[in-house]
């Protein structure tokens, strides 16, 4: 696993120094990795300090600052931080109104943690700890040591750092964050594993169609491993869990907390997040504050954890109250409820006149006949220069005009501007504004003409050409459509003065002369120009394209 560090023996220091250097209200203890509150001991306020291991970013010194945590011990990564780290942290964040800790449930952390509480307390200082176990992997486990304390800790942080910035004395805030832990609850999946930058490999492995179910945060292994799930079927597990273990009343109210892992995708959350507000609306709890994003990790381990905390009116407000840290959202948590606003109505397309019928509607019957059965020949010819979506697209573009017949209007520049908005919402890619801008201007053109003549449609198609030129900024030479397009419009143009088959017939030619000139091309736009001089002696696909709607267009023609 590679990983952006210098020394592996220096990355929680160096870290932590980023992270203060960042953020001026905060300080480093010298020779030490706990961070602080830059002026924690003269507010004399009740102090709240937390830690543990390091390799949990953004916890726990991210959550350092007004409102939340006065300061935040480290270990090494996923190790207990010292008792002497502990206790001088004690020391450095308590002003005289007492320290309140807030310690995970891991046998290191509990007693390295208790012993600097019983240290301080013998120096004069007042302490009380609070002991987070959320974990409900093994809800029946009778090893009261499985019931780890893991990412619903950051909502027990909140709501401690709010009590004390509130003024509320040592044993108010002890009680108030022991009462939100008692009524948390948190599971969580993993898809994959994690490094420890001193190991250098995973902790354990997983396969393609694996999951691990109620893993802690240190990147052991969990309580059980299966195959994978969906995320709706995730949540419903993970939840599912949460609710088991009676510690969130039947419809109740409840905080929420979407928490990634470390290395989940943020659309994956989001996603989670949304199954998860679904999932509980369905079984009547109100959601009535919740968060989703990166709080507590285990390093860059793909996954999601879910806490679910039963809330009364006083936990609420202590979530609302304000805070001033690197890492609790700026959101309020305030779950929306109207999440979707109507779409303003689309152009509305009756017909306009009479219907397209007759020699008008065989000539575009054919052309976009020829284009649906052209997809396997475009489709393979993509794929040697692009992503190969070209023959899909135009017959998925063919067929959704094919199914508007009825609604097709007669007159020329009605019935392209009718065409080019179907094009535009049923052709995918590149291929669709380009298209629907082309025959957007063409209908442009032609505007108000009944009958037009050949000379008009030239001038159409060079309105076209120049659309498509504006909008995707290429130019003929350049090994796009352009080059089939630049060379019909031409020669349409300069058969103006002829019968419409005749000019049709020009222009496809042309199209086809400027098509086969592009396996000579290099390629300056469009996919083929990722792909360098590999795309040589193969057509341009969208040149190609042009000239069999238009070859297809002739040969119509002249049938009518």
């Amino acid at each position: 696993m590679k990983k952006l560090i210098n020394n592996p023996r220096d990355v929680v220091v160096e870290s932590l120094t980023g992270l203060v250097r960042m953020n001026p209200g905060l300080r480093l203890l010298e020779g030490s990795r706990t961070v602080v509150e830059a002026r924690a001991s003269e507010r004399g306020r009740v102090a709240v300090l937390s830690g543990g291991g390091a390799g949990h970013e953004p916890a726990h010194a991210g959550f350092v600052g007004a409102g939340m945590l006065t300061g935040a011990v480290s270990g090494e990564v996923f190790t207990s931080p010292s008792v002497d780290d502990i206790l001088a942290g004690i020391r450095a964040v308590d002003s005289g109104a007492g320290v309140l800790l807030i310690v995970k449930s891991y046998t290191g952390d509990r007693l390295n943690f208790g012993l600097a509480a019983e240290l301080a307390r013998a120096d004069g200082i007042d302490v009380r700890m609070v002991v987070v176990a959320d974990d409900v992997a093994l809800a029946g486990s009778s090893d009261h040591a499985g019931h780890r304390g893991i990412a619903g800790t950051v909502l027990v942080h909140k709501i401690a750092g709010a009590a004390a910035a509130a003024g509320q004395d040592l044993d108010a805030a002890a009680r108030v964050a022991q009462s939100a832990a008692d009524a948390l609850a948190t599971m969580g999946v993993a898809l994959g594993s994690c490094t420890v930058p001193a190991a250098g490999s995973p902790s354990f492995e997983l396969g393609e169609d694996e999951v691990e179910w109620g893993l802690g945060i240190h990147g052991e292994q969990g309580v059980e491993r299966s195959a994978l799930l969906t995320a709706t079927e995730a949540v419903d597990r993970l939840l599912s869990a949460c609710l088991a273990v009676g510690r969130i009343p039947d419809a109740g109210r409840v905080a929420l907390l979407v928490n990634n892992l470390g290395g989940s995708s943020a659309m994956e959350i989001s996603l989670v997040a949304d199954a998860a507000l679904t999932w509980l609306r369905e079984r009547g709890l109100d959601v009535v504050r919740a968060w989703s994003g990166t709080f507590l990790t285990a390093m860059e381990m793909e996954g999601v954890s879910l806490s679910l905390l039963a809330v009364d009116d006083r936990l609420v407000e202590l979530l609302d109250a304000p805070v001033q840290t690197s890492a609790w959202p700026a959101l309020s948590g305030r779950v929306n409820t109207e999440p979707f606003l109507a779409v303003p109505p689309a152009e509305a397309f009756g017909l306009e006149g009479p219907a397209l019928a007759g020699p008008g509607w065989r000539v575009l019957e054919d052309v976009l006949q020829a284009l649906r059965d052209a997809e396997p020949e475009l489709t393979a010819m993509d794929q040697q220069v692009g992503d190969g979506d070209l023959g899909h697209s135009l017959d998925r573009g063919a067929r959704a005009v094919l199914q508007e017949q009825a609604s097709l209007p007669c007159r020329p520049d009605l019935l392209l501007r009718r065409v080019s908005a179907v094009a535009r919402k049923s052709i995918g890619g590149t291929s669709g504004p380009l298209y629907a801008v082309f025959l957007l201007k063409a209908s442009a053109a032609l505007a108000g003409i009944e009958q037009p003549a050949s000379a008009d449609w030239a001038r159409a198609l060079a309105a076209g050409q120049r659309g498509i030129q504006d909008l995707g900024g290429a130019s003929p030479g350049d090994r796009t459509m352009l080059d089939a397009l630049a060379p019909a419009a031409e020669a349409f143009a300069g058969a103006g003065s002829e019968p419409l088959p005749v000019a049709l017939r020009a222009a496809a030619d042309a199209a086809r002369a400027g098509a086969e000139a592009t396996a000579d091309m290099a390629p300056r736009r469009g996919r083929s120009s990722y792909a360098g001089d590999r795309v040589k002696g193969h057509l341009d696909p969208g040149a190609w394209a042009v000239y069999l709607w238009l070859d297809a267009a002739a040969r119509a023609a002249v049938c009518d």
